[in-house]
């Protein structure tokens, strides 16, 4: 090669330059579309140039170089070609992988979206079945007696004017009896009880649960008979003997509850038997407190009643004694008059009574006796009316079954039996067996005089109270556990016999 001529081809970088005189052509950055345009001009100018070149005269030799060289250019740009194609074709394979590998992305995270959707609906029903398959929480148990509290104590609790020890007593709560819880403050609890509104330590009362431990033990239960008629019977077996029917809407002391029959006492205590649970409504009372003004003048009366009692127990002694006194002096008199009698007897009698000197002596004996006649009388109703004004002594005092203290407690006949005891007569204890004592008397108040004794019956016509006449058509007797031992109309309920003690 000539030292004028000078070509320089490079094809590693994939920069060709070619020169020739003073003329040059570059190509540069494989795969754009204003090089492609630029190498191929350049390859069309060469050929010019070296067309020129040969028709100069130059060396055939330096030709062939060019051609070679022409050639390798174009090798190299088809290379460059084939790379450039391969790397779109790669490019191209690379965005689509890259566009599946967001539309995958994209549908997982959809996917993902719908199954965290449908976990969570899933989730959701079945937290909505596990609540519906849950059975409802049962409410906290409550007692019946929530509100009553029944006195602890040992003997009784005060009842203050304030929630504090050093304010007013205004009554007692005595052991047993219960009270209406109204509201409560700290320890303290403000109550209701008879009469009685104040302020009780909780500490003292049993409530709710623990109440209802005690209702049996302290309450009196009765049962009130919801069909149209029941039959008492004499064992808990709808087998044995019905001892009487009782009616709808009367009302009998339970003595004992049993899960299915209740013993009862009808007739005043004379008849105990059973009854059908089923058929009742049970109501429970309790006794209830008292005020400071009603328990004194509660004392006043028992002090009264005892002393009543006591007087009248030495009055009957005393009366004892001076009819023990008389009947002896009398006894003495008739045997002094006998000895007489027999005396004279033994001697000859020189006067002889005449039938006109006895006559007079006859209608003596008969204004004599109607002396005596009317005398008794006086005495009986002056007797009766000290039997009733006893009797009256006791009004307000406690009415128990089976009871016979006229202080402490006693049903219908045992009040009247302990009354016409204080005055030295004896009558049988129960209503039943009373109604056959003395002498019978018309029920009319008429008739009646006071000290007789009234008697009642119940539905099925058995008698089962006993009343005594007062005077002025009215009545005294033990009448039930709630009002005690009261005065009441004769009629307050149709009498079916009246008997007189004192005749």
């Amino acid at each position: 090669m000539k030292r004028n001529t000078r070509f320089l081809a490079i094809t590693a970088t994939a920069v060709f330059s070619i020169a020739v005189g003073s003329t040059y052509f570059t190509t540069d950055a494989i795969g754009s579309d204003s090089s492609k345009l630029g190498f191929e001009s350049a390859i069309a100018g060469l050929d010019v140039s070296f067309e020129n070149y040969y028709k100069a005269g130059n060396d055939v030799s330096d030709k062939e170089q060019v051609d070679e060289a022409i050639e390798e250019a174009v090798r190299v740009d088809e290379e460059a070609k084939a790379i450039e194609e391969e790397i779109a074709k790669q490019l191209e394979e690379a965005q689509k992988a890259e566009q599946e590998t967001l539309k995958e992305q994209e549908d997982k995270e959809s996917d993902k979206n719908k199954e965290d959707k449908t976990d969570e609906d899933n989730e959701s029903d079945s937290q909505v079945k596990d609540e519906e398959k849950e059975p409802q929480k049962a409410p906290e148990p409550e007692s019946e007696y929530k509100n009553v509290g029944i006195s602890v104590a040992d003997n009784y609790v005060n009842i203050r004017k304030e929630p504090n020890t050093n304010c007013e007593v205004l009554g007692k709560l005595y052991k047993g009896c219960a009270a209406t819880i109204i509201s409560s403050e700290g320890e303290w609890v403000k109550i209701k009880s008879g009469s009685v509104t104040g302020y009780i330590n909780s500490n003292y009362l049993a409530i709710g649960f623990d109440a209802e431990e005690l209702v049996d033990k302290y309450a009196t239960k009765y049962a009130k008979v919801t069909a149209r008629t029941l039959n008492v019977r004499s064992k808990m077996s709808t087998d044995s003997r019905i001892l009487t029917q009782i009616p709808k809407g009367e009302v009998y002391q339970v003595l004992k509850e049993y899960d299915e029959w209740l013993e009862v006492s009808i007739d005043d205590g004379d008849v105990t038997g059973y009854i059908a649970k089923e058929y009742t409504q049970i109501t429970v009372e309790f006794e209830e407190a008292i005020s400071i003004e009603e328990e004194r003048e509660q004392i006043r009366k028992e002090e009264e009643a005892k002393r009543a009692e006591a007087e009248q127990a030495e009055k009957l002694r005393k009366e004892r004694e001076e009819a023990a006194k008389k009947a002896a002096k009398e006894a003495k008199r008739k045997e002094e008059e006998k000895k007489k009698q027999e005396a004279a007897n033994k001697k000859p009698s020189s006067n002889k009574e005449t039938a006109t000197d006895k006559k007079p002596s006859s209608n003596k004996n008969e204004s004599n006796k109607e002396t005596n006649t009317s005398t008794n009388n006086s005495n009986a109703d002056a007797k009766r009316q000290q039997v009733v004004n006893y009797a009256l002594k006791f009004v307000g005092n406690r009415y128990v079954y089976g009871g016979t203290s006229l202080t402490n407690g006693t049903d219908c006949s045992g009040f009247t039996m302990q009354v016409y005891k204080a005055f030295g007569y004896s009558i049988p204890r129960t209503s039943r067996t009373q109604v056959g004592a003395g002498k019978k008397v018309k029920v009319s108040a008429s008739t009646l005089k006071p000290g007789d004794l009234l008697f009642y019956t119940n539905s099925s016509g058995t008698i089962n109270h006993v009343a005594m006449y007062i005077g002025n058509g009215k009545v005294v007797h033990a009448s039930n556990p709630r009002s005690g031992i009261k005065v009441s109309k004769y009629n307050y309920r149709t009498p079916c016999a009246a008997r007189r003690i004192i005749n």
